[in-house]
């Protein structure tokens, strides 16, 4: 079997894209397609349903996916025996995350443990992030509630709870909780559809029937907080995340259902790549608050 062409094949089933699988591979979107034709033509046999913006694997597609997948697993495994093999004195851990408050501390204890390993950091919402992981951009994410997925190996260590926040001069500025139900018709300042903070606060709101007023949607928590310190609206966020500020307000919300567990996750094959255990090593001596 030609090896690129299993490659080609893993791409596409892990990403459900041509597109993203090329991206992936670094590699032109029809040199994966002819692979992948390559290889069905080679065995006559099916491996994907195509359909006009999505693909989909067959029966026998699933169990060579399967297959492919231990493949890459011992590929990593292999680079895992030879870096072991010199200590980790070098290499690189690519880490991308939806905030810098949890990550940061802890990729610089993971530094002072590991001096010779260079880092990358780079910051997105959820769906960014994710999408960065499965494309091979990063080698770990830090995230909130990352739903089961077999694709990934994840890792809980912090749980948090959603607050709200405002600017001093609002008159909420010396209550010390709120309910949902409070948020009635209120203007509030959230983030980008695709953040997992919105979601949860989302869900919740929708449970609790409440109708929010005017929404800013605003793609960074920096926007965010500058937003509510200009008196644009109420804020949501994890309560770790907002950090201090002396123009800003914080704000517990009564109900249950707006806590978020924080999680790292790799992809299922590099869990054992020797920078990866390493992290995963470091958060394991981390016990869930």
């Amino acid at each position: 079997m030609n090896y690129l062409h299993l490659r080609a094949f893993h791409g596409v089933a892990s990403h459900g894209s041509f597109t993203r699988a090329a991206a992936a591979l670094n590699v032109s979107q029809p040199t994966v397609s002819d692979q992948i034709k390559a290889l069905e033509n080679r065995y006559e046999v099916k491996l994907f349903e195509r359909h006009s913006r999505r693909v989909e694997l067959t029966e026998l597609g699933r169990a060579l996916y399967g297959i492919a997948r231990r493949q890459i697993k011992l590929e990593a495994d292999a680079e895992q025996l030879l870096l072991t093999a010199k200590g980790l004195t070098h290499g690189r851990l690519r880490v991308a995350a939806g905030a810098p408050h949890l990550v940061i501390p802890l990729l610089g204890n993971f530094k002072r443990r590991h001096p010779g390993i260079q880092l990358a950091l780079q910051f997105g919402n959820s769906e960014v992030v994710l999408r960065s992981l499965f494309d091979r951009r990063c080698d770990l994410v830090m995230l909130p509630d990352i739903g089961a997925d077999e694709r990934l190996h994840a890792l809980p260590f912090r749980r948090d709870r959603l607050i709200a926040f405002v600017e001093g001069g609002h008159p909420w500025s010396t209550r010390r909780s709120i309910t949902l139900a409070d948020l009635k018709g209120e203007a509030l300042v959230l983030r980008e559809v695709g953040s997992r903070t919105r979601a949860v606060f989302e869900a919740a709101i929708a449970r609790a029937g409440v109708i929010m007023g005017e929404t800013l949607e605003i793609g960074s928590r920096e926007g965010v907080r500058e937003a509510v310190a200009a008196g644009l609206g109420i804020g949501i966020v994890s309560e770790g995340e907002l950090g201090v500020d002396p123009r800003l307000h914080a704000i517990a919300i009564r109900e249950a259902g707006l806590e978020v567990t924080e999680y790292a996750a790799c992809l299922v094959e590099r869990q054992s790549v020797r920078v990866v255990a390493a992290f995963f090593e470091l958060l394991k001596e981390i016990k869930p608050s």
